[in-house]
């Protein structure tokens, strides 16, 4: 059963990696620190790992919308 659900969460972020790496940012770091976290918490890294994700682009959209409103894009003032 374990084997089962390895080779499904590994499927789905091969997936998911293919579909999406072009709007990835925050994930990957998200990934990588929650990762740590839950492994070191509870033994829970592919938990911590998706919770990170999710974490990390929460984050990263809410510093692009605060960009946009105030006139930046990519860091550089477009007025």
């Amino acid at each position: 059963m374990k084997a089962v659900v390895i080779v499904t969460v590994l499927g789905l972020a091969t997936n998911g990696i293919a579909a999406g790496s072009a709007n990835a940012a925050g994930c990957l770091k998200g990934a990588v620190v929650g990762g740590v976290a839950g492994h070191y918490a509870a033994h829970h890294g592919l938990l911590g790992a998706g919770a990170g994700c999710l974490i990390g682009r929460h984050e990263a959209n809410k510093r692009a919308r605060q960009a946009a409103q105030n006139g930046y894009q990519n860091g550089y003032d477009r007025r």
